[in-house]
């Protein structure tokens, strides 16, 4: 039955908590605020150290005989592509007098359509009179070999209607010549044949007229389209605002930056899987949350609240360590001073019942190096705690920290509170501290949470763990091997159930 509930419970959790993922994001919110601020620099810095070179524009007015109402955009978008071309950059430097090669000169402008008949010019130089300069002259090649292809493709087509009507011309002659000489013959046939040759003459004569107008029309278009293509805006200077720039680079940068952190602390989140709320926290390590502690102090208030909850948790541990008959150790996850701060606290209140001895089994400097106090307890290491008297009441201080050695726990307490900061430790390290602890017969009171999430709402009780919870310490011991149903209680994630006979032993 423990199996299958474990099973199930292991099959219910969601791949991805997105209320844990939310809660570890916003908990490196100095991640993503300083990829923020460095893409901010970085936009500024951009902005005053690689300014845009000097631009020139030009707008240039295109008439195109194909115009039509309902144009996509084609026309304007090939004159687009069309002044990409080397034929109008060389152009553009032979009016300079430059020996640039096309293909480089190309590099430094470009064009866009604004409208269906409206082009615009781009281009940078050295300075600002040759950005000026070359926009002048590339405006003025484009409008030439614009002009150019109107006039040549106008003389085409004209051309190819007059010599459609020489054609037709000369089938005339040969009409006008078989009618004189069949005007001299007589008879039905003949007459026949005369008014055939009158009708091809007609036609032939229509279809003159009308290639001759067709011609007439395709060169008098052409002037409009000549007149209508020039520069309507002449080239001029751009001003570039240096505050305006740095500005807008410096909004670009810090919202690229933002993304990028946020997304650097998601994906960061999800690959150390760290356990942050509460209830997972719990969850990994098979002991209830039973106090927390804020951190970061930044206000007077939150001094003042952290100094409140500080005392509260030490009047508990006071009153938890009272009660046991054997030595409490307090092993901590990330958070040594935070932790060496508790044990001098319950020390100092342990210290009205009798002498105490803080057994410094950190491996920093926390305890070993500070400067004592008047009324501070004693502090030895894990060394001399034999030799101490038996009267004296032992507190041991600690690390689960990885490099622990885990066969020296017992000598700092039978029991222990774990203190343990949020986001620390994995998920993975969490149950090995679990697993370790088990081991060594070292059951954890319960856990004091350091640095939560203020927004953390869940539940940090495990309401079937009632054998290392404080609440089951106050059960008779007698109700633990009272006659009747055995009470089945779900596995910790961490390791099996304790068999009663260790719990016995315990």
């Amino acid at each position: 039955m423990t199996t299958s509930t474990s099973s199930e419970s292991s099959a219910a959790a969601p791949l991805l908590d997105l209320q844990a993922l939310v809660v570890a994001v916003r908990r490196r919110r100095r991640v993503w605020w300083t990829m923020a601020l460095l893409g901010l620099l970085v936009g500024t810095a951009v902005a005053v150290l690689l300014p845009p070179p000097p631009t020139a524009v030009a707008k240039v007015l295109v008439a195109h005989q194909e115009d039509q109402p309902n144009d996509p955009g084609t026309l304007i978008r090939t004159d687009v592509g069309l002044l990409q071309t080397t034929r109008i950059a060389a152009k553009a430097l032979e009016s300079l007098g430059s020996a640039e090669k096309p293909e480089d000169f190309m590099r430094d402008y470009g064009a866009v359509g604004l409208t269906n008949n409206l082009l615009q010019i781009t281009v940078t130089g050295d300075s600002e009179a040759q950005a000026v300069a070359r926009a002048k002259a590339l405006g003025d090649a484009f409008v030439a070999d614009h002009v150019a292809r109107i006039k040549d493709a106008s003389d085409a087509e004209a051309k190819a209607l007059l010599d459609q009507r020489d054609r037709m011309q000369g089938e005339l002659a040969q009409v006008n010549k078989a009618i004189g000489d069949g005007s001299a013959q007589s008879g039905p046939k003949a007459s026949a044949d005369l008014e055939s040759l009158f009708a091809s003459r007609a036609e032939l004569t229509s279809r003159i007229t009308d290639f001759s107008q067709r011609a007439a029309e395709a060169r008098i278009g052409t002037p409009r389209l000549v007149a209508g293509t020039q520069v309507v805006d002449a080239p001029r200077a751009v001003r570039h605002s240096l505050p305006k720039t740095a500005a807008t680079n410096a909004v670009i940068g810090l919202v690229l930056g933002l993304v990028l952190g946020l997304a650097v602390a998601a994906v960061g989140t999800v690959v150390a899987d760290r356990p942050v709320l509460r209830r997972e926290i719990a969850a990994n390590l098979g002991a209830s949350v039973i106090a927390e502690l804020p951190g970061r102090p930044a206000g007077l208030w939150r001094r003042r609240r952290i100094r409140a909850a500080r005392q509260r948790l030490t009047t508990s541990l006071a009153r938890t360590v009272r009660g046991s008959a054997e030595p409490v150790s307090l092993l901590e996850l990330g958070c040594a001073r935070g932790t060496s701060v508790i044990a001098l606290d319950l020390a100092r209140a342990l210290a009205a019942d009798g002498p105490v001895v803080v057994v410094d089994g950190l491996p920093g400097p926390q305890l070993a190096r500070r400067r004592p106090k008047p009324g501070d307890p004693t502090v030895v290491t894990g060394e001399r705690v034999s030799s101490g008297s038996h009267q004296e009441r032992l507190l041991g201080v600690g690390s689960v920290a990885p490099g622990t050695a885990w066969t020296d726990l017992r000598y700092l307490g039978a029991r222990t509170v774990l203190v343990v900061r949020a986001g620390h430790g994995s998920a993975a390290w969490l149950h090995t501290v679990a697993r370790q602890l088990a081991d060594q017969r070292i059951p954890v009171i319960g856990v004091v949470l350091i640095d939560p999430d203020p927004r953390d709402r869940t539940d940090g009780t495990l309401w079937d763990g009632l054998h290392t919870a404080l609440r089951g310490q106050t059960e008779p011991r007698a109700r633990q091997n009272a006659a009747g149903p055995r009470r089945t209680e779900r596995l910790p994630m961490w390791a099996g159930r304790v068999p009663d006979s260790d719990q016995e032993a315990r």
